[in-house]
């Protein structure tokens, strides 16, 4: 089945969602109970990110296809960064030069850039630019991300995975937004 790719205004592709399901023999089937298309929402700095798949629960049942039914709430009810004992899957456009606040969540991201080229940037003071299929592995560090183009748009694909805080010296590390992080993408409780 030959589809037309459409875009967003930024230039970049929209992204569809395709989810697989059994049917009543077995066989693999396309679930089409959650449409294709990904909503987008804003969040600051002109970015902004399409929630793509998130559980609730690790392991992951597929009994009654309860996950699709939980990510159809949270698509109503949208979750924070991070979903307690479950998994969320982002792609988040970022504008020429944007910014994101620095921030930690108890989680461990994996980054990919998909388009663009992003500066990962650490409150240590160090950095790494990365370019397209570039990974980050984000063990519950305080950081920002960057677009390093001032006139192109980057995409960015997120997994996170709750952790436990990290504990320096008997210190709990944990959540930290800093300033100017949007309540929308705030971790849920």
């Amino acid at each position: 089945m030959a589809t037309t790719l459409e875009y967003h205004e930024s230039g970049l592709p929209k992204n569809r969602r395709f989810i697989t399901d059994h049917d009543t023999s077995g066989k693999a089937i396309f679930n089409t109970t959650i449409d294709e298309a990904q909503p987008r929402e804003s969040i600051g700095n002109g970015a902004t990110f399409s929630l793509n798949y998130t559980t609730s629960q690790y392991p992951v049942s597929f009994k009654d296809n309860a996950d699709i039914e939980n990510y159809q709430s949270y698509l109503n009810k949208k979750p924070g960064l991070v979903v307690p004992g479950g998994s969320v899957l982002r792609v988040v456009d970022v504008p020429p030069s944007s910014l994101s606040p620095m921030h930690r969540t108890v989680s461990l991201d994996y980054g990919v850039v998909l388009e663009g080229t992003m500066w990962l940037e650490l409150d240590s003071g160090e950095r790494r630019m990365m370019h397209r299929g570039d990974i980050s592995i984000q063990r519950g560090t305080i950081h920002a991300w960057r677009n390093a183009s001032d006139k192109d748009w980057a995409r960015m694909l997120y997994v996170l995975l709750e952790s436990e805080a990290v504990e320096i010296d008997g210190r709990k590390l944990g959540e930290d937004y800093g300033n100017n992080m949007p309540d929308n993408v705030r971790a849920s409780s």
